[in-house]
């Protein structure tokens, strides 16, 4: 099951998540140029490995594994896989 970043992680973008993932599957990282213009982060679900790790890194409890979504937050799971298919 991949991850899914969620709501408080809009204009937060706090990138520790960023720095433990073992496969690089969240962007954008801050050397791309889209990090300024971001309004959150994505995690792109064809490479999550779900390890977990970002979990526990993100101080504001964004991310959460796809089936543990909130229900007010379901249309996450969307938006990443969206981010991915630009």
């Amino acid at each position: 099951m991949p991850h899914v970043i969620t709501e408080p992680c809009k204009g937060t973008k706090d990138t520790a998540c960023v720095a433990v993932c073992p496969v690089d599957c969240i962007h954008p990282r801050p050397d791309e140029a889209e990090f300024a213009d971001a309004e959150m982060l994505y995690i792109d679900p064809d490479t999550c490995i779900d390890c977990d790790l970002c979990v526990a890194e993100c101080p504001v409890k964004a991310i959460f594994a796809d089936h543990d979504v909130p229900a007010k937050w379901k249309h996450y799971i969307q938006l990443n896989a969206e981010h991915y298919k630009k």
